[in-house]
């Protein structure tokens, strides 16, 4: 019955979101968030049905609608792939940003095609903010999901913020 209402749930947020546009306010020009954004995206690109049913499993479909609402460029490429794998070795990547380096935060900056002589400046950056984060108040009481979209937020701002050229993304 759960996944009657979550699906039943999905499908008008869906057709909600469509009012949503990433182009001068034009409904449906924008990407479909539970196709082309969040979890389900990441994991099932080419399955639309297994993208619909994860995004609505995972968190009945919100983090996606919001993605397609508030950044409908993270909802395709290389920034897909960054939060699946921020979502999946955050702990890890956590740790090797409190170090300064480490095989998780090469290989995140690898996905987003980052050139190796930029990556001491980036991680430097990435660092002092996620050095704020995990020093904030409302850190501990936010759940993975939460600390996970936090640092994508952080990454993304970094590599976005950076000079032409830097990376590929």
């Amino acid at each position: 019955m759960k996944k009657v209402l979550a699906i039943t749930f999905g499908a008008i947020l869906s057709t909600q979101a469509g009012i949503v546009s990433a182009e001068e306010g034009k409904p449906g020009t924008g990407p479909n968030p539970f196709t082309d954004c969040g979890i389900g995206a990441a994991l099932f690109p080419d399955t639309h049905w297994a993208a619909v049913t994860s995004n609505i499993i995972w968190d009945v479909g919100t983090t996606a609608v919001t993605s397609a609402t508030a950044s409908p460029e993270t909802c395709s490429g290389k920034n897909v792939e960054v939060a699946q794998f921020i979502s999946t070795s955050y702990d890890n990547l956590v740790e090797d940003t409190a170090r300064g380096e480490g095989q998780y935060l090469t290989a995140m900056l690898d996905i987003y095609g980052c050139s190796a002589t930029a990556r001491t400046e980036m991680t430097s950056n990435i660092r002092g903010k996620v050095g704020e984060s995990v020093s904030s108040d409302d850190y501990n009481s936010m759940t993975n999901g939460q600390k996970a979209e936090n640092y994508y937020l952080i990454v993304n701002d970094v590599v976005s913020s950076s000079p032409a050229g830097t990376c590929a993304a």
